[in-house]
């Protein structure tokens, strides 16, 4: 088994004095000094109890130091369990509950967030090479020899609303990685704007590996905002990999600057995932940019990628392209209801994840005979080879880029002792999916939607809130009881903001 570390350490060997990242703190590491600055982390991470076949918690936001803490464990054959430090406190104890980690690293000097739960797990502060992070190691934990070829733990609720931990082995990341770098053909001198994050895998596998085993620099972003884009994007960005919405926040601000289009002379390549093109809004980004605007496909399940374009521009085509090279694509036309050619998305390859950690029944569920990967997605492919998503069987909202489950929201609403029952969907606003929740209360009861979005913010993070929460009386129901979401819509067409 090959492993990421490698990229790293070919690097630091090669070209030890070549930029690897910067950060919103000041950072600024070669390849040589990431490579040392892991060392010393592994160092400091096995004086603290951590072993081969441990799991390490990572709370974060974009920095130099999160990645440091990647190849820190990796080195000593730990795996990585990156969480966004923006998790409430209680998201964050069900994924402690269920991998049990050995240690637990939070980036508090990038992150607010991350100093709140260093606080309450009474961290400890760590330097050195790696800069400055806090430490705490509140669980017994014991190495795991089912994880001896795992690199990270990415954890989703899934439909269900139980944590589910995405087990994405070496060969996965090395898969991923390079074949991010082949498709946006990453060469050495590429400045790559870092802001999508790593604790998704996107930004894990599409970004900081891609650009490691490339030798391209990557400038890291803790948190998204349409100005520090702009000033990147005029400071030599290269590559830009982001979601509808940042791409629209960007187009906005540039406006409001006197200016119809970007203007550098550097980028050279644009993509949007994790929500569908608009044709109209693909013509409007491509003029903004003047590149051709790349779309694709992928889940956390598939080391990201599964299909991608490589659109010339003005390309009318808003399909998510082909699938990547390496990577099958098959379409289950069996789907109860659905028309011929169109029906749920099955995938293999090396970018298919080993399965769930601990979790052998949801394995089986979506892992077949012969490698095959049931995504939940619904599809088709046209007569010239390309993916076209027609529809998320899952119930799976992408707001801003971050995946948002219905039951988890669900159930951190009807927590509310003034609620009968709730329904959590998507709509789909300017580019990017809403998160819309109806409610069902008694007759008279005085609660309000403040009220609920008040006792839900301590209970989910910002991107999983409801934008909207309607209260009714009575919600859309079967004969069981069952609420029927795709009548939500309707019912409540005249209350929608």
């Amino acid at each position: 088994m090959a492993r990421v570390e490698t990229f790293l350490t070919d690097q630091a060997q090669t070209r030890p004095d070549a930029l690897a990242l910067t950060d919103s703190i000041g950072t600024a590491w070669s390849y040589a000094d990431l490579d040392v600055a892991s060392d010393a982390l592994s160092a400091e991470l096995k004086t603290a109890g951590v072993r081969a076949n441990d799991r390490v918690l990572l709370l974060s936001e974009n920095c130099a130091a999160a990645v440091a803490v990647l190849f820190a464990c990796w080195k000593m054959d730990a795996v990585v369990i990156p969480v966004n430090a923006r998790q409430s406190e209680g998201e964050v104890a069900r994924i402690l509950n269920h991998a049990q980690p050995a240690a637990v690293l939070m980036t508090c000097a990038v992150s607010d967030d991350a100093v709140a739960h260093a606080e309450r797990m009474g961290a400890r502060e760590i330097s050195g090479a790696f800069g400055a992070l806090h430490l705490a190691t509140p669980l017994p934990s014991a190495p795991d020899a089912d994880l001896h070829d795992v690199a990270v733990l990415l954890y989703t609720t899934g439909t269900t609303g139980d944590p589910k931990g995405v087990m994405l082995t070496h060969d996965n990341l090395r898969f991923g990685g390079m074949a991010s770098a082949n498709l946006r053909d990453m060469r050495q001198d590429d400045l790559i704007y870092g802001v999508l994050p790593i604790t998704h895998v996107f930004g894990l596998a599409s970004v900081v590996t891609a650009s490691c085993y490339t030798g391209a620099t990557v400038r890291m972003e803790a948190r998204f905002t349409a100005a520090k884009l702009f000033e990147a994007l005029q400071d030599g960005v290269t590559l830009l990999s982001a979601v509808p919405q940042m791409h629209a926040l960007l187009m906005q601000y540039t406006k409001e600057q006197g200016l119809t289009t970007l203007g550098s002379d550097r980028l050279r390549y644009v993509s949007s995932g994790a929500a569908p093109l608009d044709p109209a809004w693909k013509r409007k980004a491509e003029a903004f940019y003047g590149v051709a605007l790349q779309n694709g496909y992928g889940m956390t399940e598939t080391t990201a990628g599964i299909c991608a374009t490589r659109s010339e521009i003005g390309d009318p085509d808003i399909s998510v392209g082909p699938p990547l090279p390496g990577v099958e694509v098959r379409i289950d036309d069996t789907v109860e209801g659905g028309s011929p050619g169109e029906g749920e998305v099955l995938t293999r390859g090396g970018h298919v994840m080993k399965g769930y950690y601990r979790n052998p029944d949801e394995t089986r569920r979506v892992l077949e005979d012969g490698g095959w990967l049931r995504t939940g997605d619904l599809g088709k492919i046209d007569d010239q080879g390309m993916l076209h998503i027609l529809g998320r069987s899952k119930e799976l909202i992408i707001h801003g880029g971050f995946n948002v489950y219905p039951p988890e929201v669900e159930a951190a609403l009807n927590d509310h002792p003034q609620v009968i029952q709730s329904a959590v969907i998507g709509k789909m606003i300017k580019g990017d999916e809403k998160v819309l929740a109806f409610v069902q209360i008694a007759e008279g009861d005085d609660l309000t939607p403040d009220d609920l979005k008040a006792f839900v913010s301590a209970r989910l993070a910002g991107y999983k809130r409801p934008s909207q929460i309607i209260l009714a009386t009575s919600l859309p129901a079967a004969p069981t009881g069952k609420i029927l979401k795709h009548r939500l819509m309707d019912a409540f067409a005249d209350q929608f903001d």
